[in-house]
């Protein structure tokens, strides 16, 4: 995978492009506390079928932050920038993670941009029902007393809990993308989750783009509850319940890229 940066929106971003003829086209976005390099063992099978264009979200991995994209909605209509901006035709957009809440505000803010969802093992459920230290993460009033905490340890015991580890030079990555104050900065993100769920929440019956949503069936973090608050209220959808850890795009690659493979597969 070779990473480049661009300015979108005023905004330096990492991603990666594989380019090429192919018809469909593949937006993915990073998950959380990782990056771009988390679908390394995805990309090569996913590039047999689309290109792909993969971006570390602003405030995410190697990418700018900047204040005012820090809350999904936000988020949202930054990926309908970045699909104008690298002239990505329709996408489909892969957004596990944090990039759940994020894709589905694009769809709902502009469907005719977007071919397709995929997304999953993110916080979507009113009210909030996430496992723990998410859950704090989200509310806990105190948030300067996590600056005190080395963001290396809090990356490194994420990453511990993947199965079968991940590569010395990815992890680096991931712990690099959130030195200084790059995690605490993150963590405003998903602190806009109280506020911004309900918003989405009653977007959902109007979001009309295909929706395939991939959770785990015992997920700590992020509980499959989340899936089935979304699979109920959205009415193009269709929901996977796999059996992994949470970052399932390492944990259980073939099944994660099956899937994807399917959702952008047109159907006969």
């Amino acid at each position: 995978m070779k990473t480049q940066f661009r300015t979108v929106d005023g905004v330096q971003i990492r991603y990666a492009d594989t380019g090429g003829s192919h018809e469909t086209t593949v937006l993915l976005t990073s998950p959380w506390p990782e990056s771009i390099y988390a679908f390394s063992p995805v990309w090569k099978v996913l590039a047999e079928h689309a290109r792909l264009f993969a971006i570390d979200l602003p405030g995410f991995g190697a990418s700018e932050t900047r204040d005012d994209l820090m809350s999904p909605r936000a988020m949202g209509t930054f990926l309908t920038k970045v699909i104008a901006d690298a002239d990505l035709g329709r996408p489909y957009i892969v957004g596990p993670d944090v990039g759940t809440a994020a894709a589905l505000f694009a769809a709902a803010q502009q469907p005719e941009q977007i071919a397709g969802l995929i997304v999953g093992t993110g916080a979507a459920s009113v009210p909030l029902d996430l496992g723990e230290p998410l859950a704090s993460w989200v509310v806990d009033p105190d948030l300067d007393k996590y600056r005190t905490i080395d963001p290396s340890m809090i990356v490194n015991v994420a990453v511990d809990g993947i199965a079968g580890g991940v590569p010395d030079d990815i992890r680096a990555d991931y712990v690099a993308s959130y030195q200084g104050d790059r995690f605490v900065d993150s963590m405003r993100y998903v602190r806009r989750y109280p506020q911004e769920l309900p918003e989405l929440r009653d977007l959902l019956p109007t979001i009309t783009t295909p929706v395939t949503l991939i959770n785990v069936r015992h997920d700590r973090v992020v509980p499959l509850s989340n899936a089935e608050f979304l699979d109920a209220r959205l009415p193009n959808s269709r929901l996977v319940a796999v059996d992994s850890g949470h970052f399932i795009w390492e944990e259980i690659p073939d099944q994660y890229a099956a899937t994807v493979i399917e959702a952008i597969t047109p159907k006969e």
